[in-house]
């Protein structure tokens, strides 16, 4: 089963890529949707079909994505709502399972610990899927993360 893990941002998304068989956890790809260029309504557009890309390749069963959980700054939580809204709008148009998550959720899942720093939850990354997390912005680490925590939630299969 192939599932992928979003972090929303507005000018960068993070997504990473693993495939789950039984109980194994393999890493397939990661990467970046960058939109930092024009309009806000332009932004939300080329996320949308760089994110439809990544979907076509990948034909995910399931995705993971993270909950907009807090920020000091109104307009940029504004921003990455919205990005959040158009991402889980071109999935559900494209009939895939959508499991939103906490990032909480997403640091007990692969740390154990629900208030792990970045670098925890890197280290575990890299341990889990056998990968160097360090030349990986943390947008597509925290991906990862997500990918891992959907393929092992219950009500998915996990």
């Amino acid at each position: 089963m192939t599932i992928i893990g979003i972090d929303p941002g507005f000018a960068r998304v993070g997504y990473g890529v693993i495939q789950k068989r039984g109980e194994r956890i393999i890493y397939r790809s990661a990467g970046i949707i960058e939109s930092a260029n024009g309009s806000s309504s332009e932004r939300v557009c080329l996320m949308e079909k760089e994110l439809e890309t990544v979907i076509k390749k990948e034909k995910p069963f399931l995705v993971g994505v993270e909950k907009l959980f807090f920020s000091k700054n109104k307009k940029t939580a504004l921003l990455v709502a919205e990005a959040r809204g158009v991402i889980i709008n071109t999935l559900l148009k494209k009939n895939i399972r959508v499991l939103e998550l906490f990032p909480s959720e997403v640091k007990m899942g692969v740390t154990g610990s629900g208030n792990a720093s970045k670098q925890s939850v890197a280290f575990m990354v890299s341990r889990i899927l056998g990968i160097k997390t360090d030349f990986l912005l943390d947008d597509v680490t925290d991906a990862l993360a997500i990918a891992i925590t959907a393929a092992n939630t219950r009500s998915f299969g996990g």
